[in-house]
């Protein structure tokens, strides 16, 4: 309990530090790949503070590690930091408290480093909103040492023990060849093809994995009503309660496209993203968090075995 009110006291200590920092990364949005400015403001904190800063490793220019030694060798915990932003509206998803929140419980932790062994890392993860940073992160070898991470994430409800789905999103264009209306036999409608696509996938939404989900929007359907169009392009959000009944989903979708080009005669280009895995929630950490923001007077709670989920990498 000692330890913990240590802990506490520098938080509330560097309180206005955190606060600033939290509206500096508000104030001041970028998109994933291009958060430099959060970077920098995030990693001249750590460094103030104690922490040994690495940024940019391997292709992850705006990613970077810091850490802190503790006494001797043991576990090493990894607080997550977010800090991109959405296009348009900026920080919707609150990735500049997640940032704020990551630097505020490592430096937090910091304080009583001389009392326990392992390591204190806080990774720098850009590119959450559709980039999978942290996918990258992965492939680069960030989260080779970690032995654990956590992060916490804005809501409108106090929660533990809330899970994820999992998330892809695919981008198709189909190519045909455009004539005027008046002759429509002569030219092949890429824009027909995105229209039976959406169709299809509605017609097979009663045989995908239960609490999949798809939703679209079309990029691209024409120039002019006239005239027959050459190019069409849509987008799709895959959602799925696992990587298994994702590519389920995908499948039939590829069977589409197929199918399209048979059917209509396109051609078609289709790219994937990222998979976004989902996620299961460690019990015994979560208890643990419940058990020590209790002593703000908070009550965390459970989630609703039919809650919808969102999403992350």
């Amino acid at each position: 309990m000692e330890r913990r009110t240590t802990i506490i006291n520098r938080i509330d200590e560097i309180e206005d530090e955190l606060i600033a920092l939290g509206k500096t990364l508000h104030e001041n949005p970028e998109l994933g790949f291009q958060e430099f400015e959060a970077v920098r403001n995030i990693t001249t904190l750590l460094k103030k503070h104690g922490f040994k800063v690495i940024i940019g490793k391997g292709r992850l220019k705006t990613a970077f590690k810091a850490e802190y030694h503790g006494r001797a060798k043991g576990p090493t915990v990894a607080f997550l930091a977010e800090y991109d932003a959405l296009p348009e509206i900026g920080h919707g998803c609150g990735h500049n408290l997640i940032a704020t929140m990551a630097v505020g419980a490592a430096i937090g932790l910091k304080e009583v480093a001389e009392h326990i062994d392992g390591r204190i890392v806080v990774l720098g993860t850009p590119a959450e909103e559709g980039g999978g940073g942290k996918v990258l992160m992965l492939e680069e070898g960030y989260f080779d040492d970690i032995d654990y991470a956590l992060m916490m994430h804005p809501c409108v409800n106090n929660m533990i023990c809330r899970g994820g789905l999992a998330n892809r999103s695919i981008n198709i264009e189909y190519f045909g060849k455009s004539v005027h209306s008046a002759y429509p036999e002569g030219g092949v409608n890429a824009l027909q093809a995105t229209i039976q696509t959406f169709n299809m996938i509605d017609h097979f939404r009663g045989l995908f994995p239960l609490k999949s989900n798809i939703n679209g929007i079309i990029r691209e359907g024409g120039k002019a009503p006239n005239i027959i169009p050459d190019y069409s392009s849509c987008e799709f959000s895959l959602r799925a309660n696992t990587v298994k009944d994702l590519k389920v989903v995908e499948g039939y979708i590829d069977h589409i496209v197929e199918t399209m080009e048979k059917l209509i005669g396109v051609k078609s280009n289709v790219e994937k993203s990222i998979i976004y895995a989902e996620r299961y929630p460690n019990r015994h950490i979560d208890e643990k968090l419940k058990e020590n923001i209790a002593l703000f007077g908070v009550e965390m709670e459970y989630p609703d075995p039919d809650m919808k989920y969102g999403s992350s990498d």
